[in-house]
């Protein structure tokens, strides 16, 4: 499998996701974060887009959402229980394998996601991982684990123009959780888990110090 061919689609992908305003649905909204969805070109499924004011440079935030092994994102975020290093391919672009616990009270059984990630910074200061589902001989389907597929998705962390302690998130997810779940089990933990992602990113990045 071309990799570094996968992760640089993937960037291009959800790129075209921010930029394309047309169609999104509004399915959830606070004072941190407007959640929207439309249907998916990827899979039989949605796309969902959170967009976010967060409290915290862009280098804090990032500190928090960046995909590595030892990083902050499994210490607070609900839906990262473990996340695996499988190989380096470049600098930029991993493949690894991410772990999640049960949720919408058990009826979502544990899954693991292996995909290819893409670390991509731009000249305006914006950084955004962009990720989507692979295979990879080190990382065969595992009991105790539903193998779910994450087409195109990522954050996306944009600097705020004369605001250097704000930074404006936007997250993607498209992912098809695999097994056999209602549609409706699916639609309704989308958007409520992403509303709880914005407020778990704010809380952590309020409590880094030194950045």
């Amino acid at each position: 499998m071309d990799y570094e061919h996968k992760a640089k689609a993937v960037g291009d992908c959800l790129l075209s996701y921010k930029r394309d305003e047309a169609g999104w649905k509004v399915c959830k909204k606070s004072n941190d974060v407007v959640v929207s969805w439309r249907p998916s070109s990827e899979f039989p499924g949605n796309v969902y887009k959170g967009e976010g004011i967060v409290s915290g440079s862009p280098e804090k935030v990032w500190e928090c959402l960046k995909p590595v092994p030892s990083g902050l994102r499994v210490k607070w975020d609900n839906n990262v229980k473990r996340f695996e290093l499988l190989e380096q391919i470049t600098e930029d672009i991993s493949i690894c394998r991410t772990v999640t616990p049960s949720a919408a009270m058990g009826i979502i059984a544990p899954r693991d996601f292996v995909d290819v990630i893409l670390v991509k910074q731009y000249e305006d200061g914006t950084i955004s991982s962009n990720a989507t589902n692979v295979s990879h001989s080190g990382c065969p389907p595992q009991s105790g684990y539903v193998r779910g597929f994450n087409h195109p998705c990522g954050c996306v962390c944009v600097p705020i123009a004369g605001e250097p302690n704000k930074t404006q998130v936007f997250s993607f997810f498209q992912t098809d959780l695999g097994g056999f779940l209602p549609r409706s089990v699916v639609d309704s933990f989308f958007p409520s888990s992403m509303a709880e992602f914005y407020s778990n990113l704010s809380k952590a990045v309020k409590s880094l110090k030194g950045l």
